[in-house]
C-alpha cells in the first residue's frame, strides 16, 4: 500500500569519518541549530519592522520587497539538513536537493491554492518564496487559506501568510513583493501565477520562454470544482531522471556468442528493462569485451533475458559472472508558449478516461471565463442562468475560430456547472492542486521527474450533490464558508458542520486531513465532532512535511499538537484528541456506542496490518472508510462505501520477496543484503545479547533451567553470547576493552569467516551436478586485511567500541575523537592468527530458516557453558547489568548508523558490491519510507472531494472515485471502486457488508433451526478462536440446549461487555446439496 527540534546552542563538531570514506561533521543533538523565526505582519503594505511576541523581527527592504529573515543568515543557502529531509531526500537524492536550495520562486496570488503551493515548497527547502498578491484577505478566504485567520480580514494577503510560512522552514527565505511586471520575473528560476488574466499570463510568458536563461513559467487556476495547470519550461528543458526510480539491474548467467545475442539472467528476480533501453555491462569472465563501458541498446526484453543489437560471434566465450545495469538518459523538452498553446494545445494529460473528451472543453471554458471576467469585471454568479449562458456564448464563440473545427457538442450542463461555482476556491481542490504545481515547480528547479507537457485540466463534478441545487441554496451566507455554499449549497454545509468524524493517524497524512476539514468546516458545530488518535510522539524528520509541527514541539504527542493546531485554523472546530493505538486492545476506548454514533473514518496510517483492522472495524459497524495512501511521488485513494464497494482488505499487494537466509548470512549479492545482515548483527550485537544477559543476572537458575530444557543450538548460541559478555577475560572493564573487542570483530566478520567459507568452498568447487559453486548470483568474496590508515576500517572499530563501551556503561574518552590516537590504540590489539576448521557445515540451503547447526552434543555443551556462567555472577559488580541499546536510525549522533555502514559496506568490499554512504544506507536499514509533501496534499485533496460525497449521501458507485497518481511522471489514474462481491442463495443475496441479527438468547439448536428454516445446514460454530459446536463431535450434541452465549462463555472464556447486547459468530453451512455457502457474521442480540 502506498502506505510518517531546533534549539539555539553553540556548535559543537566531531570529525569522524564515514564508512565510505567521507568526513562527517557531528553535532551534539540539539545544539548548533537555529530555531525558526516567528514574525507578524499587521499592515497591508510593505513593511520596515515587525513586531513578535517577545521582541523585534528583522524585516529588511529590498527594493520594493518585503524580506522576512528567516534566521541570521538572512536566507544565505544552507547545506542541506539531512535529519530534517532524510525522507525527502529518500526520493530526491543529494543532488536535486542541492539544486533546490539554490532555488528561488515566485508565487502571484495567495488564494488558497498559491498558499498550499507555497507550504509545500517552504517544506521542500527551495532557497527563497517570494509572494505576491495585490488583493486583500476576505472572510471567505478562510475557506481555502489556513495560513489566514479573521485578525488578518482586510490586510493584504500575501503579507498575511508570511510569518506562518516563515515558521514552516527557517533555512527557506520568504519575502513579498509589492508590484509586479516582467523584468522583475528574471530573478526567479520559476514563477506560479494562480490568478492572472490570459492577456497578462501571455506577456509574462513571453519573458520568462526568451529569457536566458528561460524561466520555468506555471499558470494555474482553481474555479470551483475545476482546475487547470500550464507549463512552459522554455524552449529546451532537459530532464535529467524522467522517473525517480533505481536503475534497473540484472545477473548475468549466459551470454550467446550470435549475430543478435541473447542475454540470459538468473530467476532470482524479473528483469524490469524495455525495448530500447541502453545497459551497461561489468565484471563479466570470458566475453570480456562487453565491460568496456560502452552503453547498449536491448531488444525483445522478457522476465529473465533479452537481445543485444550487437554480433558477439567473435568475442571470447562467455565463462561466468556479469552484472547488467539499466543506463537512464536525460530527455530534452521543448515547451511551446503560452501564445502558441492556446491554439495548439497538443494533448492533454488524461486523469480520468470516462471523461476523455472533458479536457478539449475544459480548455475552452477557462478561456471563456477569463473573457468574462475581463468583460464583466467579476466572476459569473451562483445559480445565475443568464450568466451561465453568456460563458457558454462564450466557449461556443471560441469553439467556432479553431482551425479544422472544433467540438462537434459541448456538454452545456457542464458549462452551467462551472459558471455557477467559478467564483468559489475549494479547499480539497487547492491541496490536490497545490500538491501538482508545487511538484511541477521542484522539477523545474532541478530537472527530477517529468513535467507536464503542457495542459491538464481535472474536473470533480460528480461531487456535487445528487439532488438539483435551488438558487436560493446558493446565495451566500457572508461566512467563511460561503466559497463552498455557492457550489453544494447550504444543507450539505450544515451537514458538513454536524459530521461525527474519526481520524486514524495524525502523521503527515493527518495533518493535512486536520487542516482540510477544519477548512472545509466538517465538524465545526456543537452537533458535530471529530476524533482524531495517534500513538506516536513528533520527531525533527517530521517537520519536513508534517507541517501543523514546529521545532518546540519535539517529543509531544503528535494529535493533541495537531488537534490544537487546526482549531486555530478554525475556532469552531470540534475536535478530541487521544493517544491510543486503534488496536483490538483499545476497543473499550472504541466501543460499540463510539462506532455506532460516526458518520465516517478517515484512514490516516502508514501501515497495511492498521488498515486492516480499520477496515474490518468499518465492515462490522457499516461505516464508509475513506483510505489513502504514499510512497515517494506516488500515492492511491480507495474510497470503502458501504454495499457500494468492495472493501480494503478484499485485495491486497502481494508480500514482498525476503532473500533467503543463507543468502544474506552467507552468499551476499547486492547491498540490501549486506544491510539486512548489518541491521540483524546490530540488534543481536547491542540489543538481544545484552538483554539476554539481563534475564539470566535477574534470576540464573530459572533461566539455566529454561536453556537446559530447551536444549538445542538456539539454546546453546544464546548462552554463548552471555557468556561472552560475563567471562572475566572478554567482559568489557576499559574502553581500551572495547576497542579489542571492535577490532576482533572486524577479524572475525571480515577476515576468518570469509576465509572459513572459501576454505570449505574453494573457488573452483562444483556442486552435486557438477556445475561451479560460485556461479550467479553467488560471489566469491575475498577477505580484508585490517588497515588502520583505511578510514572505513578505523570507523568501523570506533563506532563498534563506543557502542559496544554503551552496552557496559563505560565512558567514552575524548581521545576517540581523534583518528591518530585511536589507530595508535587499534594497532596495539593483539590479533590472533586464523586457523581453519574441518567439517564446518555452512547452511546453502534456500529454504533453511535456521543457520545454527544442531549437535547431538548441544545438551552437554550447555551444561558446560553455564557451569562457566554460574562461576561468572561471583566476579561481577553488585548489582551489574547491561544496558540495551534500541536502534535509532533519526540521530545522527548516537554512532548507530556509523556502525551499521560500516558493518555492511566491510562486507560488501568482501564480495566486491558496490558500497553506499551512510544516508542510503540509513534508508535501506532504517526502512525509511521516502515521504514528500506534494503527493501527501494530492492525496488529502482527492480524499475531501469524495468526502462530500459520502456525507452528502445518496451517490450511486459510479460517482465515487478510486485514484493512483505518480507525480514524477507525471500519472493520474482514476476509476470507479469495484463493487463488492454478492453472494446468491434461494431469494437471498448477501455481501461482505451484511451481518445477520438474530434477536433473542437463542440455544443452539434455536440457531441451527433458525438456519435450516432458511435452506442452510451449520455444521460447524465458533466464537473467537474456538469451537462452540461441531457436527462431527459426539459430546457437542450435550449443547445443544444451552444457550449460544453461554456455550461461549464455557468454552471461549467470553464475557460480553455490559455495553454491549450481542455477541459475534462464525457459522460454517451447507446448502441442500453439500455445497459451502459463505454466510454473513452471525450476531445473536440476547440482550
Amino acid at each position: 500500500m502506498l502506505p510518517q527540534k531546533r534549539a539555539g546552542g553553540a556548535e559543537v563538531e566531531e570529525l569522524l569519518t564515514a564508512a565510505g570514506g567521507e568526513t562527517l561533521s557531528k553535532k551534539k543533538k540539539g545544539e548548533g541549530e537555529v530555531s525558526r523565526a516567528a514574525a507578524s505582519s499587521s499592515s497591508s503594505a510593505p513593511v520596515e519592522k515587525n513586531e513578535m511576541d517577545g521582541g523585534p523581527m528583522d524585516c529588511d527592504k529590498i527594493g520594493d520587497k518585503a524580506v522576512l529573515n528567516g534566521g541570521k543568515d538572512g536566507g544565505v543557502p544552507q547545506e542541506i539538513d539531512e535529519d530534517l529531509h532524510s525522507r525527502q531526500l529518500a526520493v530526491y537524492g543529494r543532488e536535486t536537493m542541492r539544486k533546490l536550495i539554490k532555488s528561488n520562486v515566485l508565487i502571484s496570488g495567495l488564494s488558497g491554492l498559491g498558499a498550499e503551493i507555497a507550504k509545500n515548497l517552504v517544506l521542500a527547502g527551495v532557497k527563497s518564496v517570494t509572494l505576491h498578491d495585490e488583493q486583500t484577505v476576505q472572510l471567505r478566504d478562510l475557506s481555502s487559506n489556513f495560513f489566514l485567520s479573521d485578525d488578518d480580514v482586510g490586510k493584504n494577503r500575501a503579507l498575511a501568510c508570511v510569518q506562518k510560512l516563515q515558521e514552516l522552514n527557517n533555512a527557506v527565505l520568504v519575502s513579498t513583493l509589492s508590484e509586479l511586471s516582467a523584468p522583475k520575473l528574471s530573478e526567479f528560476q520559476a514563477v506560479v501565477f494562480t490568478d492572472v488574466s490570459l492577456d497578462k499570463a501571455i506577456e509574462y510568458d513571453d519573458f520568462c520562454h526568451k529569457h536566458e536563461p528561460p524561466i520555468a513559467f506555471i499558470k494555474t487556476e482553481v474555479r470551483g470544482l475545476f482546475g487547470s495547470v500550464f507549463c512552459d519550461f522554455g524552449p529546451e528543458f532537459t530532464v535529467v531522471d524522467v522517473d525517480g526510480e533505481e536503475p534497473h539491474s540484472g545477473i548475468v548467467a549466459a551470454i550467446s556468442n550470435d549475430s543478435t545475442a541473447l542475454v540470459t539472467c538468473v530467476d532470482d528476480e524479473r528483469l524490469e528493462f524495455q525495448d530500447g533501453d541502453l545497459v551497461l555491462f561489468t565484471e563479466v569472465q570470458g566475453m570480456t569485451e562487453l565491460n568496456d563501458g560502452r552503453p547498449r541498446k536491448i531488444k525483445n526484453a522478457r522476465p529473465f533475458s533479452f537481445s543485444l543489437e550487437e554480433d558477439t560471434s567473435s568475442y571470447g566465450v562467455y565463462e561466468r559472472g556479469g552484472i547488467v545495469t539499466q543506463v537512464k538518459q536525460p530527455k530534452v523538452l521543448k515547451f511551446k508558449p503560452l501564445r502558441d498553446a492556446l491554439s495548439d494545445p497538443g494533448e492533454f494529460l488524461l486523469s480520468d478516461f470516462s471523461k476523455f473528451d472533458r479536457p478539449q472543453l475544459l480548455h475552452l471554458a477557462f478561456q471563456a471565463l477569463d473573457k468574462f471576467r475581463c468583460e464583466l469585471g467579476r466572476f459569473p454568479v451562483a445559480g445565475s442562468s443568464e450568466d451561465a449562458e453568456k460563458l457558454i456564448a462564450f466557449t461556443a464563440d471560441l469553439n467556432e475560430k479553431i482551425e479544422g473545427g472544433g467540438l462537434s457538442e459541448t456538454d452545456l450542463k457542464l458549462l452551467r456547472n462551472f459558471a455557477s461555482g467559478s467564483a468559489a476556491v475549494l479547499n480539497p481542490m487547492c491541496a490536490m492542486f497545490g500538491g501538482i504545481v508545487g511538484q511541477e515547480v521542484v522539477k523545474a528547479c532541478s530537472g527530477k521527474f517529468h513535467p507536464l507537457y503542457q495542459f491538464v485540466y481535472f474536473d470533480s463534478i460528480e461531487s456535487l450533490p445528487v439532488e438539483p441545487l435551488e438558487p436560493s441554496d446558493l446565495e451566500p451566507l457572508s461566512s467563511r464558508y460561503d466559497d463552498q455554499i455557492i457550489v453544494f449549497g447550504r444543507k450539505l454545509q450544515k451537514k458538513l458542520e454536524e459530521t461525527k468524524a474519526f481520524i486514524v493517524g495524525a502523521g503527515a497524512l493527518g495533518c493535512e486531513f486536520l487542516k482540510n476539514l477544519a477548512l472545509m468546516g466538517v465538524c465545526c458545530s456543537s452537533k458535530g465532532k471529530l476524533t482524531i488518535t495517534d500513538d506516536d510522539v513528533i520527531e525533527k524528520s517530521n517537520l519536513s512535511r508534517q507541517f501543523l509541527f514546529r521545532d518546540w514541539n519535539i517529543g509531544q504527542a503528535k494529535s493533541t499538537v495537531a488537534a490544537s493546531a487546526a482549531s486555530a485554523i478554525n475556532s469552531s472546530l470540534h475536535v478530541e484528541a487521544l493517544q491510543n493505538r486503534a488496536s483490538p486492545e483499545t476497543e473499550n476506548v472504541f466501543n460499540d456506542a463510539f462506532w455506532e454514533n460516526l458518520d465516517v473514518v478517515i484512514n490516516a496510517l502508514d501501515n497495511v496490518n492498521a488498515r486492516i483492522y480499520m477496515d474490518m472495524r468499518c465492515l462490522y459497524f457499516q461505516k464508509p472508510l475513506l483510505e489513502s495512501g504514499t510512497l515517494g511521488a506516488k500515492c492511491n485513494t480507495q474510497m470503502v462505501i458501504p454495499h457500494l464497494t468492495e472493501n480494503y482488505g478484499a485485495s491486497r499487494d502481494p508480500p514482498e520477496k525476503q532473500a533467503p537466509m543463507c543468502t544474506v548470512h552467507s552468499f551476499p549479492h547486492n547491498i540490501d543484503h549486506c544491510l539486512t545482515w548489518a541491521r540483524s548483527e546490530f540488534e543481536g550485537l547491542l540489543e538481544k545479547t545484552p538483554n539476554e544477559v539481563n534475564t539470566f543476572l535477574s534470576n540464573p537458575s530459572e533461566y539455566a533451567s529454561a536453556m537446559r530444557n530447551a536444549g538445542d543450538a538456539q539454546a546453546r548460541d544464546l548462552v554463548e553470547r552471555v557468556l561472552e559478555c560475563l567471562v572475566e577475560k572478554e567482559r568489557c572493564e576499559t574502553f581500551e576493552d572495547c576497542v579489542t573487542w571492535a577490532r576482533l570483530k572486524f577479524e572475525d566478520y571480515f577476515a576468518n569467516r570469509v576465509k572459513q567459507l572459501t576454505y570449505t568452498f574453494p573457488e573452483d568447487s562444483a556442486t552435486s551436478s557438477g556445475t561451479p559453486f560460485w556461479s550467479a548470483p553467488k560471489r566469491f568474496p575475498r577477505p580484508l586485511q585490517f588497515l588502520s590508515g583505511d578510514p572505513s576500517h578505523l570507523n568501523f572499530v570506533t563506532s563498534g567500541a563506543i557502542l559496544r563501551a554503551e552496552t557496559f556503561g563505560i565512558p567514552i574518552p575524548d581521545w576517540v575523537k581523534n583518528p591518530k590516537m585511536m589507530a595508535d590504540v587499534v594497532d596495539k590489539v593483539i590479533v590472533p592468527d586464523f586457523q581453519p576448521k574441518h567439517g564446518v557445515k555452512i547452511v546453502t540451503d534456500e529454504k533453511a530458516t535456521n543457520l545454527s547447526a544442531a549437535s547431538v552434543d548441544d545438551v552437554a555443551v550447555i551444561n558446560s557453558l553455564i557451569k562457566k556462567l554460574e562461576s561468572c555472577v561471583t566476579n561481577l559488580p553488585t548489582g551489574f547489568r547491561m544496558n540495551p541499546i534500541q536502534f535509532e536510525k533519526d540521530d545522527d549522533t548516537n554512532y548507530h548508523m556509523d556502525f551499521i555502514a560500516g558493518l555492511a559496506n566491510m562486507r560488501a568490499r568482501n564480495y566486491s558490491i558496490p558500497e553506499i554512504d551512510k544516508l542510503k544506507a540509513k534508508f535501506i536499514a532504517g526502512r525509511i519510507i521516502p515521504a514528500i509533501a506534494t503527493s501527501t496534499a494530492m492525496a488529502t485533496g482527492l480524499v475531501c472531494l469524495e468526502l462530500y460525497k459520502v456525507l452528502a449521501g445518496s451517490h450511486k458507485v459510479e460517482d465515487y472515485r478510486n485514484t493512483f497518481a505518480n507525480l514524477a511522471l507525471p500519472l493520474f489514474s482514476m476509476a470507479e471502486p469495484v463493487p463488492p462481491k454478492v453472494i446468491k442463495h434461494q431469494d437471498m443475496s448477501w455481501t461482505v457488508w451484511d451481518r445477520w441479527a438474530v434477536k433473542g438468547n437463542l440455544t443452539l439448536r434455536e440457531l441451527l433451526k433458525w438456519l435450516k428454516d432458511r435452506g442452510l445446514n451449520a455444521y460447524s460454530i465458533s466464537c473467537g478462536t474456538s469451537l462452540l459446536y461441531n457436527s462431527m463431535f459426539p459430546r457437542h450434541k450435550d449443547r445443544l440446549d444451552k444457550k449460544v452465549v453461554d456455550v461461549a462463555k464455557e468454552v471461549a472464556k467470553v464475557e460480553v461487555p455490559s455495553y454491549r447486547r450481542h455477541l459475534d459468530i462464525v457459522v460454517a453451512c451447507e446448502d441442500e446439496d453439500d455445497n459451502d455457502i459463505d454466510i454473513p457474521l452471525v450476531s445473536i442480540y440476547f440482550r
